[in-house]
């Protein structure tokens, strides 16, 4: 019997790999014939790269780079020497997380651009990209400027960064981009659906939590449209109305527009990633879970995206959690077959997330799981 076993981070407490081996503990001990296969699992979003890199055996690169008001910020990344992958996330540069300052005016992506740099330095020519939890809205002007385009105004000056930025630009002088960029693929993962203009744009829907006002949310919108008309003559191509263009303040736009990157929804491309599909075609029993399973879970969160796949090719799945909420139950009707809380006992909070208590659960409930299924099938 084949077991595949994906598994997100229970966060604060155990790693997505340290949880998918006390889970693949837990199935040897009831059945210690089976063939277990652990894969790192993550959503494209915080945690990403260190799943990765735990996972698929990488390194973990350490840089400063440019943060979101210009202060330098200790950054790092992923990267999966045999494959020339870079793994990255643009919240480690520009994040919302890094300031307190909430300036969208001022906020940049240029680091970003420095860490794929970096990275091309090191002979990556293969990119994921996670750009959730920015704390920018400048259409991607920033990381842009610092692969080598020039956006400037009509005196061809250069407009600067930011939000501020966008207004401004009359011209974009695209020579300059890193020679590199035109033999690499970059995935980036994203889970919106914005477009980068309008009610429904980057600025209106995500500005107001990076400090947004509403008296600032007409004229930025209509910065960036300026900036969207700009793009659309120099590239000849208007990517504005892309799905996901308005991801992380606009710069799924320039990734799309600039980069020929892919835009891929997070948990899609770290299953393509790890190569979790290909198990998943002999298995015959899929594990998965996270810290906890409710109403987010069911609605399209990293589980249920391995419950789907697993679907594709008639695996029975079984989920476990931390915790559980009554309305985990949608989880069943999304593809997890049964779900498991995996605390055994009355607990603390701090004693549940302790890293040994919570390995030991995990590896404890799931045995009983698995002794459960191979009675079954004696």
């Amino acid at each position: 019997m084949k077991v595949v076993i994906a598994i997100d981070s229970f966060k604060g407490s155990m790693s997505s790999m340290e949880a998918g081996n006390a889970a693949k503990e837990g199935v040897l001990r009831a059945m210690p014939q089976a063939e277990v296969v652990v894969k790192p699992l993550a959503d494209g979003g915080e945690g990403t790269t260190d799943a990765l890199i735990e996972g698929m055996g990488g390194e973990r690169v350490d840089i400063r780079v440019k943060g979101p008001y210009g202060e330098p910020v200790d950054a790092h990344y992923g990267y999966i020497r045999e494959k020339g992958l870079a793994v990255m996330e643009m919240a480690q540069a520009s994040g919302i997380t890094i300031s307190e300052r909430k300036d969208p005016m001022a906020a940049t992506t240029y680091g970003v651009g420095e860490m794929i740099l970096h990275a091309l330095d090191l002979g990556c020519r293969s990119f994921i990209i996670g750009i959730g939890g920015s704390a920018t809205n400048d259409g991607g002007v920033g990381m842009l400027k610092a692969l080598g385009c020039g956006f400037l105004d009509k005196e061809g000056n250069d407009c600067g960064e930011g939000g501020a930025a966008l207004s401004r630009i009359s011209s974009i002088d695209i020579d300059g981009l890193d020679k590199r960029i035109a033999e690499a693929d970059i995935r980036v993962a994203c889970d919106v659906e914005n477009p980068l203009c309008g009610t429904n744009g980057a600025t209106y829907i995500y500005g107001p939590q990076k400090g947004v006002t509403e008296d600032m949310k007409k004229p930025l919108d209509e910065a960036m449209s300026n900036y969207a008309d700009v793009c659309a003559e120099k590239l000849g191509k208007d990517m504005r109305d892309v799905s996901g263009a308005g991801a992380a303040g606009g710069l799924g736009f320039a990734f799309i527009s600039f980069l020929g990157s892919k835009l891929v929804p997070g948990i899609e491309l770290i299953m393509e990633a790890t190569g979790l599909e290909t198990e998943m075609k002999d298995g015959e029993i899929a594990i998965t879970g996270e810290g906890r399973l409710d109403l987010q879970t069911a609605m399209g969160k990293a589980p249920v995206g391995v419950a789907k796949l697993a679907k594709k090719y008639g695996l029975m799945t079984m989920a476990f959690a931390g915790s559980v909420t009554k309305e985990a139950v949608k989880c069943n009707e999304a593809g997890i077959d049964a779900f498991f809380p995996i605390v055994r006992g009355i607990s603390t909070l701090s004693e549940a997330m302790d890293n040994a208590n919570a390995r030991a659960n995990m590896a404890d409930t799931v045995e009983q799981a698995a002794r459960l299924i191979a009675a079954a099938i004696d």
